[in-house]
């Protein structure tokens, strides 16, 4: 089975500040660049949504599509560009992925038709009451972190696409299209390392991790 890893990187990146943030530095390298060189040892292609008018780093191993207003658009855009029979969807502000994580969200995807890696949640989780104090205590037992990469038989995303795109429904992750039409998801466990960067403090613990990552990556 053929299998494609699909980045959207069409976004602006204004929480950070720093332009799309995709194209920011860490430790010499873009996390659009790190992200893909840690997909490609396990698919057979790449691809990444850009914002109209921008091109692919050279240090990126991928080829790029023209993205759309919204993740979801990009990502729509993305499957249309393959053929593939799984693919892989995957942040590219998530540059630290384990090849683990990578290899046994595809065997989910293959086994089940949708996966996506997650962590169970280890905070105590409140609700906030009126004027954000102290509200309501939440159990946290069998609540997961959603991370990325998500893996899908192409055919089940692109009807989950479909009808969301009929309906005019818009989701935060394509796991939870799928969830929508009634489709089983795996959940697979993530890694700690797959932290998403999107402010400064995130930034900041990439460029801490990157020297440790690089000299042996997992």
């Amino acid at each position: 089975m053929k299998v494609a890893a699909l980045i959207p990187a069409a976004g602006s990146g204004t929480r950070l500040g720093l332009g799309p943030k995709a194209f920011v530095q860490v430790a010499g390298r873009s996390l659009l660049g790190r992200s893909a060189a840690a997909l490609a040892p396990h698919v057979d292609e790449v691809l990444v949504a850009l914002p109209a008018g921008l091109t692919l780093p050279r240090d990126v191993p991928a080829r790029a599509v023209t993205g759309g207003e919204t993740r979801q658009a990009s990502v729509l855009a993305l499957l249309r560009a393959t053929d593939a029979d799984v693919v892989l969807v995957h942040d590219a502000a998530r540059p630290f992925l384990p090849g683990a994580v990578a290899g046994a969200v595809i065997a989910a995807a293959r086994e089940v038709g949708a996966a996506t890696a997650a962590l169970p949640v280890a905070d105590t989780l409140v609700r906030a009451g009126p004027g954000g104090d102290w509200g309501t205590l939440t159990p946290r037992e069998g609540l997961w972190a959603v991370q990325t990469p998500q893996g899908f038989r192409r055919d089940l995303l692109l009807a989950a696409h479909g009808a969301a795109l009929a309906d005019g429904f818009a989701a935060t992750d394509d796991a939870g299209l799928i969830a929508r039409t009634g489709g089983a998801v795996r959940l697979v466990p993530g890694d700690a390392r797959l932290f998403k960067v999107t402010t400064p403090g995130d930034l900041a613990l990439a460029q801490a991790l990157a020297p440790v990552w690089d000299a042996a990556p997992v």
